[in-house]
């Protein structure tokens, strides 16, 4: 597959994620009462929110649905060019669907499938988000001021798939996108099974992890930032007092070197709460950081630096499930 012959990727940023799930009213619970998200609109079986340092005028969409899962993912171009350009080369290479409208909160999008399933679109059009005076922030950087209810996230952070190719993937990402390979995971026989990438100084605003059972377009977990490690031991208290499930946490990982929280919300998805933001890689010449998890070693401080060994569920379970199906405790809203 050609690389593009950009001076730097075509994509700026994660603008937004639609996540499914089959217990509207419970997520939207678990959204703005216990992150803090705001509801900016809604139609039909969707409903928009946003954190409360996100520019744009939604960061999630939750769309009613049979099952849990991942409807898109949206990445905003660095430019109307570079939206044209990108588009042109997804077409090329028979991974472009079409073009659409766009949706409340932006304008024309380019839709895309990866070789996983995961669908994707790209866009350049954005609403910013406008907080009344009852919203308005006296910080003249944050578009609201930080909301009560809750222990409120301040952004949407990253997506992390499951794919049953995880190279061929991370190609996609890197040729057809432009994105960063930060970190890699190799198992045995030296085959990837987990994957890392940024298109800015983040270590990440993707990721893709092996999935053995085979399935396409599976959804590992969306992940919300805090900036504060305090904030998810804050979290991870309110959760039990609430009936949320931890999967785990508070921990460190080794790879990305984030404080995490690993959450489900009551549609069954899971979520990642990120108490910092790992580290920041401003290297031109960085290097991929190699985790070869054949080793013990490796296997262990790469997944858990510090805190809570790892469930198996973190390694099986993914929206939709294609497994015994997870029981998520119902709430009396």
């Amino acid at each position: 597959m050609m690389k593009y012959k950009f001076e730097k990727s075509p994509i700026a940023q994660l603008a937004h994620v639609e996540l499914l799930t089959p217990k509207p009213d419970e997520t939207l619970w678990f959204f703005k009462e216990m992150l803090g998200l705001s509801e900016v609109e809604r139609k039909g079986q969707s409903v928009y929110l946003r954190a409360y340092e996100d520019l744009y005028h939604h960061s999630l969409k939750v769309t009613e649905a049979e099952e849990p899962g991942l409807g898109h993912m949206a990445w905003r171009t660095c430019s109307p060019e570079a939206l044209s350009l990108c588009s042109e080369y997804l077409d090329n290479i028979g991974a472009g669907r079409k073009w659409t409208n766009g949706d409340i909160g932006h304008g024309p999008s380019y839709q895309f499938e990866m070789p996983g399933g995961h669908q994707g679109e790209i866009l350049w059009e954005v609403d910013y988000y406008k907080a009344d005076s009852a919203e308005s922030s006296l910080l003249k950087s944050r578009p609201q001021r930080r909301p009560l209810r809750g222990i409120p996230v301040r952004r949407l952070d990253h997506i992390n798939l499951m794919a049953s190719d995880v190279e061929e993937n991370q190609t996609f990402l890197q040729n057809a996108l432009g994105f960063d390979l930060r970190e890699i995971k190799l198992g045995e026989e030296k085959k990837q099974i987990g994957a890392w990438l940024s298109v800015s100084n983040l270590v990440h605003e993707i990721a893709v992890m092996h999935d053995a059972t085979g399935s396409n377009g599976r959804l590992h977990h969306l992940a919300f930032w805090y900036g504060y490690p305090q904030n998810i031991f804050d979290l991870a208290d309110a959760c039990v007092d609430y009936g949320i499930e931890i999967e785990m946490g508070p921990g460190k990982h080794g790879a990305t070197q984030a404080y995490f929280l690993y959450i489900f919300e009551p549609g069954g998805n899971r979520i990642e709460l990120f108490g910092d933001t790992g580290y920041l890689i401003f290297d031109p010449d960085w290097e991929t950081v190699i985790w070869d998890v054949s080793d013990q070693d490796d296997l262990e401080k790469s997944s858990i630096w510090f805190g809570p060994r790892l469930e198996e569920s973190f390694y099986n379970y993914a929206t939709p499930n294609v497994q015994e199906p997870k029981k998520v405790p119902s709430r009396n809203l």
